[in-house]
C-alpha cells in the first residue's frame, strides 16, 4: 500500500483525492495540507475519512509513514516543494508545469540524481483513452511515418485575467498540454516553432500582456509538421481533438460527449455538445495516470512521464512566447 500526502487542496488536489479514494487500488491518501483550505475541500477530506489535515506541508514531508507526495500547490511552489520532498526521501508526483524556469526544473533533476526516487509530471492527457489509442496506432505503424499532427484545444470560457499574472500565460498554462501531446503523438520533439496570435476574446487578457487565440506551427526533429490551434473560449464547449496523418494513413480522435445519440427531425440533425471542461472530459485520465504512478512506486518501475517531459514542454512554451514577442520562427 502506497501512503500518499497531498500538498495543495485546490481544484486539482481535490481531483486527485477523489480519484485515489475511489478508483486507485494499492494507494491511500493519509494526509493533506493547504493553508487556504476551503470548506468544500474540508468536507471532501471528511467524506473519505481517516485523513489528517496538516496546517504546514512540512508535517507531510517529515512523516516517516508517508511514501509519496502529490505537489498540487501553486505553480511558483512546485519546484521548491519537490526538492524538499526529494530530500525528505519521498517519491513525487508534481503537477505541470514543474516550474516556469528551465533552470529551476534542472535543479529538481539534480536533486533526484542517485536517489532512486520516482518523479512523475502530471501530463494527464497522455493517459486519455482517445489520445492513448492514437499514440498506439502511431507506435504500431498503422499510419506509417507521421507527417502532419493537428491538435485542437479550445476552452469553454476564458480564465480570470488575474490568473494570467501567476500562470505564465496561455503557452505555459494551457498550450503546455498540447506541446506535450504533439511530442507524444509524433514520437519526436520540435526543432523550430512559429506562432501567430491575437487577443480576440477578452481585452483584459491583452492588458496582462498575454493572448487568448493562437495558431502554432512546429517542425519536428523527425521531419513531421505539427499544428496547434488554441482558443480561450469555445461557445459550444471544451473542444479537444487530434489527428496524425502519415505515409500510410491517418488516425484522428473526436470529442467526448454525454452520449453519441443524434436526433434527426424537420429542424435538422443535432447531437450532444462536448463534455464541459477538463474535470468532466479527463477525469478517467487523472485516475489512470495515478495508477501508473502508484505502480511505479510499488513495483520499482520507470514512471511513464518523467522530469524530461516537464522540462521539454516548458522550453517549447518559452520559445512560443519568444516567437510572439519577436514575430519570427524560433529554433529550439
Amino acid at each position: 500500500m502506497v501512503r500518499i500526502g497531498i500538498i495543495g487542496m485546490g481544484r486539482i488536489g481535490k481531483v486527485h483525492l477523489t480519484s485515489i479514494s475511489t478508483r486507485v487500488t494499492g494507494a491511500k491518501v493519509v494526509a493533506v495540507s493547504d493553508p487556504y483550505m476551503g470548506d468544500e475541500a474540508k468536507a471532501l477530506v471528511e467524506k473519505y475519512g481517516g485523513i489528517k489535515i496538516c496546517g504546514d506541508y512540512h508535517e507531510i514531508l517529515s512523516d516517516p509513514e508517508i511514501d509519496a507526495v502529490l505537489v498540487c500547490s501553486s505553480t511558483d511552489t512546485h519546484a521548491s516543494i519537490s526538492i524538499e520532498a526529494i530530500k525528505a526521501g519521498k517519491h513525487v508526483f508534481c503537477e505541470k508545469p514543474v516550474d516556469l524556469s528551465p533552470e529551476k526544473i534542472l535543479e529538481v533533476g539534480k536533486a533526484l540524481e542517485g536517489t532512486g526516487l520516482k518523479f512523475q509530471v502530471g501530463f494527464n492527457r497522455r493517459f486519455d483513452h482517445n489520445f492513448a489509442a492514437a499514440r498506439k496506432a502511431v507506435e504500431d505503424g498503422k499510419i506509417g511515418e507521421p507527417q502532419i499532427i493537428k491538435i485542437t484545444s479550445r476552452d469553454p470560457a476564458p480564465p480570470d485575467p488575474r490568473y494570467i499574472a501567476v500562470s505564465g500565460g496561455i503557452f505555459l498554462d494551457m498550450t503546455i498540454h498540447d506541446f506535450d501531446m504533439a511530442c507524444f503523438l509524433s514520437g519526436s520533439e520540435p526543432e523550430e516553432i512559429f506562432v501567430q496570435s491575437a487577443v480576440l476574446i477578452d481585452p483584459a487578457i491583452g492588458e496582462q500582456g498575454d493572448v487568448d487565440t493562437a495558431i502554432i506551427v512546429m517542425k519536428m526533429k523527425n521531419g513531421a509538421l505539427a499544428v496547434i490551434d488554441n482558443s480561450r473560449k469555445s461557445a459550444y464547449g471544451y473542444d479537444q481533438r487530434a489527428e496524425v496523418f502519415g505515409s500510410k494513413g491517418a488516425v484522428k480522435t473526436s470529442n467526448d460527449s454525454l452520449s453519441t445519440a443524434v436526433i434527426a427531425d424537420d429542424n435538422g440533425i443535432t447531437g450532444e455538445k462536448p463534455l464541459y471542461f477538463f474535470l468532466e472530459r479527463y477525469m478517467e485520465s487523472f485516475s489512470t495516470e495515478m495508477i501508473a504512478f502508484v505502480d511505479a512506486v510499488e513495483n520499482d518501475k520507470p514512471v511513464p512521464v518523467g522530469i524530461e517531459a516537464g522540462l521539454n514542454s516548458v522550453r517549447i512554451a518559452l520559445a512560443a512566447k519568444q516567437s510572439v514577442a519577436e514575430h519570427r520562427p524560433v529554433t529550439l
